[in-house]
């Protein structure tokens, strides 16, 4: 077995249409293909005995009652291993609920489709799956080395209980999320609709509350200056100030860092001066400046206000064990720490407790050691203070909350400043008002953790998730901006361009990705190849952007699935036959499918733009469950009549107009002569983008008259369409830079070369390694058909190729159609340029296929110039 590529999807793709977070595994089984499970002897007992889970996972055949049946019945490796990645995840607390397998595009090969809930973790479930099954076939083997290294990945990467607990209330709502980095900072929603959180602050959370809330001295000030109840103390930084504070206040006191937290250094309940000075300097670990303040008898409790509004409250206990007359002390911890919902850290419901030199103080104060037997139902604290992050516990008490208190709660969170806000009480209790029985606030806390009311240790769990949300996204809101995802073969660099520009046009601050880079507004900020989903991000993590517009190419889809969840608007402008072969699309049909991809991101009530002229396009209309619109060359096609006597939209062209119809409405929106774009209807292929283009704006809101305007000013020129039939005019021919990279491109183009008078048409072409022997070829013979002489050239990067091959395959193609086709090779770009200007005559048309657009246009430029210059000085001098 040979494990060939692992894929990590992270977004709508090729494979399901629902599920985004998914594993493919790529292996081809040589000889096992052939060779059934119950063939290898002990193989289905082992199997059996390392994973005794997969008798409750269904038989893929429903002869057998479950699969490990049907395995010491005889069947194929592949669901073997996809059943062997799913039992690891599962038994280490990550439910794997998908699972699929599909066909490899040869004997052998075969794609194992798995959900994950992190990343790392999923593709360690796919290593350590083939490594198990490889293990078993030899003899006996064990997985839970294999399930404990899943678990400790998890632990590392799952998000902790609190900023889990809003991830996962948003994702319930269908509110996008995206991680900005490795650790909780966490984006809900698109562009500039977004809104961030880390923890349990967020980006509407105000710096300065969050400064007070640090600074435990003046939270206590402030407090204090508007009536509501404090402890009596200080802050000092200097141990020889401590007598004066307590001779002041008076024991008993409780001493912590001044910029503490999780308990962190503090101790309570100090009634001696020996004891204070040993407290002062454990604070001053953590803090030069120490609180010294009164303690206030009671229980320990926390109210949790959300956007100014109460919304839980809970009593905490010190981390404690209960004395059984049978176990120690150090024996107690242990029973306690192997309840399964304790943990490290704030991974799980509790926290481990762990012993340090506090508790043994602590112990030693009650003449208690580690190896005391309490008795029987004694408890025994082994932690100064309640916090859950030491190992304590907490009981759920929000409805016996005093209204008094309530207001009271409100009223700290309002003072303070604080959005989301975390209050910390000592009172006897929290029935009666606090301001009565002796109670008072003792800190106010910025990014409260939400453990203790998600799941108390007792009582009932509050979904305090949701007040945030509803705080971030009032009215049901999803934090959602406008997205047009452009995909096809050809087209989908100058449609997103056009959209992009109608959009910025109707007053949207607009971001855009293209195969020639990233743009804010028309403002590259990053150049290179940027259709896939790593750029769709970098657009929709920009709090300016209000629109986005998204070109999706086939590469990105296969590689991590598209870089969104949903989209408003999807425009597919074709497919024909290119890349084929590569990543498992060896048919026209499976790359149409990968397009389809966009089409059915778009979320119900959207729209899907089909170009109505091509069959596979057309045929995604049945996949979709949003609206769908049409555009077509031919207005009077029986797909057009058939769509709008039904009440559909369409866009259309017709008698050197571009038109909307709307069931049998239509709506003039400009004539292709006015339309530089088109070059007077003669690019047929621009007319088409122009029809896709124009009728995403439509359903996207944006006006006609921005839709016009922007057809009037958008021109083929390098800073419009780098790449895309700039034209440069010399006096005595022209020159024409495309991208055409592919036989139906190249096609295209041919039929607007045919409408251009010229003496002499000379083409310079190009192959791409990667694709397959007759694509190569059938795009010679497209240029065999177009050119009076042509030019071989060859990229930088042959893509696994020689140039000998290469220049092979397309003279073949051309000859097949010109055996007498003047041909010349050329070793770069430059060189063929240089040549292709050596050949021209009076009224030439030159067609360069080009690599490095930039590199070329920025050339002709300046030969242009230069032949300017000349003319200019000879008209002077004459």
């Amino acid at each position: 077995m040979l494990v060939e590529r692992i894929t990590v999807l992270r977004g709508p793709n090729y494979w399901s249409a629902k599920n985004h977070r998914l594993i493919v595994l790529t292996i081809d089984f040589h000889e096992f293909e052939h060779v059934a499970t119950h063939l290898i002897p002990g193989f289905p007992d082992r199997l059996a005995a390392a994973c005794p889970a997969l008798r409750n996972e269904p038989a893929l055949d429903d002869r057998y009652p479950d699969f490990l049946t049907q395995v010491s019945e005889g069947t194929h490796w592949a669901p073997v291993i996809l059943n062997m990645a799913k039992f690891l995840q599962d038994a280490a607390g990550m439910p794997c609920s998908y699972t699929r397998l599909h066909p490899g595009e040869r004997m052998g090969q075969h794609n194992l489709v798995f959900g994950y809930s992190d990343e790392e973790a999923g593709r360690f479930a796919a290593e350590a799956a083939v490594r198990l099954v490889t293990d078993l076939l030899k003899g006996d083997a064990s997985a839970e080395a294999e399930i404990e290294e899943l678990r400790a990945i998890w632990r590392a990467n799952a998000l902790g209980p609190s900023t889990g607990s809003i991830y996962a209330e948003a994702v319930k709502r269908g509110i996008p999320t995206l991680k900005l980095d490795e650790g909780s900072l966490i984006q809900l929603g698109y562009g500039a609709a977004q809104k961030r959180f880390e923890a349990t602050i967020a980006s509407t959370t105000g710096s300065i509350a969050v400064d007070i809330a640090g600074n435990k001295h003046a939270t206590k000030n402030l407090l204090k200056a508007a009536y509501l109840p404090v402890p009596a103390g200080d802050v000092i930084r200097d141990v020889n100030n401590l007598a004066a504070v307590i001779e002041e206040i008076g024991f008993p006191i409780v001493i912590k860092p001044l910029d503490g937290n999780q308990g962190k250094g503090a101790t309570i309940g100090i009634t001696t001066f020996e004891e204070a000075a040993a407290a002062f300097t454990r604070a001053q670990h953590y803090s030069p400046r120490v609180v010294v303040e009164r303690f206030v008898e009671g229980a320990d409790f926390r109210a949790l206000v959300i956007n100014r509004r109460f919304v839980a409250a809970a009593r905490r206990t010190p981390a404690a064990v209960t004395g059984d007359g049978k176990h120690s002390i150090a024996e107690l911890v242990g029973i306690v720490n192997a309840d399964p919902r304790r943990g490290d850290g704030h991974s799980n419901v509790l926290t481990k407790i762990k012993l340090d030199e506090a508790s043994y103080k602590l112990l030693a104060k009650r003449g208690y050691t580690l190896d005391t037997i309490p008795p029987k139902g004694q408890e025994i604290w082994l932690k100064e203070t309640a916090n859950l992050s030491t190992g304590g516990t907490a009981t759920d008490v929000t409805d016996d909350v005093h209204p008094a208190n309530i207001s009271l709660f409100e009223r700290v969170a309002r003072t303070v400043g604080l959005d989301i806000c975390g209050i910390d009480i000592m009172a006897h209790d929290l029935s009666a008002p606090i301001a009565e029985n002796g109670g008072a606030i003792i800190e106010v806390n910025a990014a409260p953790g939400f453990r203790m009311h998600i799941e108390p240790t007792t009582g009932t769990p509050r979904n305090v998730a949701a007040p945030v949300i509803d705080m971030l996204f009032p009215d049901g809101s999803q934090g959602r901006i406008p997205i047009v995802a452009v995909s096809g073969t050809n087209g989908k660099t100058t449609t997103t361009r056009l959209i992009a520009q109608m959009v910025q046009q109707g007053g949207f601050h607009t971001g855009f990705t293209t195969t020639d880079g990233i743009y804010i507004n028309q403002e590259l900020i990053y150049k290179g190849d940027c259709s896939g989903p790593a750029s769709a991000k970098v657009i929709l993590r920009d709090p300016a952007v209000e629109f986005a517009v998204l070109e999706c190419a086939r590469g990105g889809i296969l590689r991590s699935g598209l870089g969104f969840d949903q989209s408003n608007c999807a425009v597919i402008t074709n497919v024909a036959e290119d890349h084929l072969g590569l990543n498992g699309i060896d048919t026209i049909e499976k790359l149409a499918n990968v397009k389809a991809v966009v089409a059915r991101s778009v979320m119900p009530g959207g729209w899907v733009v089909l170009n109505a002229d091509d069959d596979l396009v057309y045929a995604m209309r049945e996949e979709v469950d949003a609206n769908v619109a049409l555009f077509s060359l031919y207005p009077h096609s029986v797909r057009i009549e058939r769509h709008c006597e039904a009440g559909g939209l369409a866009a259309i062209y017709e008698d050197g107009m571009v038109m909307i119809r709307k069931g049998n409405t239509l709506i003039p929106i400009e004539a292709v002569e006015n339309i530089p774009l088109t070059h007077n209807g003669r690019a047929r292929f621009n007319v088409a983008n122009v029809l896709g283009a124009t009728l995403a704006a439509y359903v996207s809101a944006i006006s006609l008259p921005a839709i016009r305007c922007t057809l009037r000013r958008f021109r083929n020129s390098v800073k419009d369409t780098p790449g895309r039939m700039n034209e440069f005019v010399f006096p005595n021919f022209s020159v024409l830079v495309d991208y055409a990279h592919n036989t139906h491109g190249v096609r295209a183009l041919g039929d607007f070369i045919s409408t251009v008078p010229a003496s002499r048409k000379i083409g310079v072409i190009t192959a791409v390694g990667d694709r397959r022997n007759e694509d190569i070829m059938a795009l010679g013979e497209e240029a065999a058909r177009i050119f009076d002489e042509i030019i071989i050239r060859y990229d930088d990067d042959l893509r696994g190729r020689t140039e000998l091959e290469l220049g092979s395959l397309l003279r073949s193609g051309i000859q097949k159609v010109a055996p007498t086709k003047k041909l010349l090779f050329c070793a770069n770009e430059r060189e063929a340029l240089d040549q292709a200007l050596k050949l021209t005559v009076p009224d030439a048309y030159v067609v360069l296929l080009v690599e490095n657009i930039a590199d070329v246009c920025t050339r002709l430029q300046e030969l242009r110039d230069q032949k300017q210059d000349t003319l200019s000085g000879i008209r002077m001098a004459g």
